[in-house]
């Protein structure tokens, strides 16, 4: 069977994206996230699929989804867990203690990332010890802000340097290009993070947000899009044709 795949998701954009990329994988799988992540394969038309992939399959024919949500502010973590009880490991949400975040910089989220190394390496080889055949890793952040920049950074290099038979690949959303952002230090969290992405990650799946603000502008007629507006079906068929 394929191997399993074990997702991280860095920082508050990681975790808003990868919330919805959970809903819509389990609903390609069959897989209620408001019901503790039973399966119920009457409704899902894949019935030879494999969610073992991106699911663990707990013992009361539950699926929990083989993620860790790292963040150095609890809200959007938080928020995930309470709209989604019980559905994502509890021992795989990790908050900094001090709850400070790492203030839209690029080191400060690095310097976060290696204090806690010890924590958050102890969950990814937790997960890894559930798996029967591991095929890689994939990340889910941003490269504009502190921690899924910078700590993004720092966790691509540990994951590179130890597991560097296996493949990791990268959805990192970059920022509009030549309009000034509310975060001073922008453009350097994006080139530091750039070296990393380049030398230590197999594949980069790279997001532009002006492009994708511009197709659910132009094509969905939505001034203010959503996380939830990019995942669906007709967003995905516009995307495609124009790619």
């Amino acid at each position: 069977m394929p191997g399993e795949i074990i997702t991280l998701q860095v920082g508050q954009c990681g975790n808003q994206v990868g919330e919805q990329f959970w809903s819509q994988i389990s609903k390609e799988h069959g897989i209620s996230m408001q019901d503790q992540g039973k399966r119920n394969v009457g409704t899902n038309e894949f019935t030879d699929d494999l969610p073992e992939v991106f699911f663990q399959k707990l013992d009361d024919e539950k699926y929990t989804p083989r993620a860790i949500l790292i963040d150095f502010e609890p809200r959007v973590v938080n928020g995930i867990n309470n709209r989604y009880n019980n559905f994502f490991n509890p021992n795989n949400l990790f908050i900094s203690g001090d709850g400070g975040g790492a203030s839209n910089n690029w080191t400060q989220g690095y310097s976060l990332g290696n204090t806690h190394k010890e924590e958050i390496m102890d969950m990814v080889n937790k997960e890894l010890n559930k798996c029967d055949s591991f095929e890689g890793f994939q990340m889910i952040h941003s490269v504009a802000g502190g921690t899924g920049s910078g700590c993004g950074s720092f966790l691509l290099e540990e994951l590179n340097d130890m597991f560097d038979k296996n493949l990791i690949t990268t959805y990192s959303v970059f920022p509009r290009m030549g309009v000034s952002s509310e975060v001073v230090v922008q453009p350097y969290n994006q080139i530091l993070s750039l070296k990393r992405l380049i030398e230590s990650s197999d594949v980069n799946i790279v997001f532009d947000n002006a492009s994708l603000t511009s197709i659910a502008s132009n094509n969905l007629k939505t001034d203010s899009p959503s996380y939830d507006d990019f995942f669906n079906t007709k967003f995905y068929t516009i995307y495609k044709r124009l790619c």
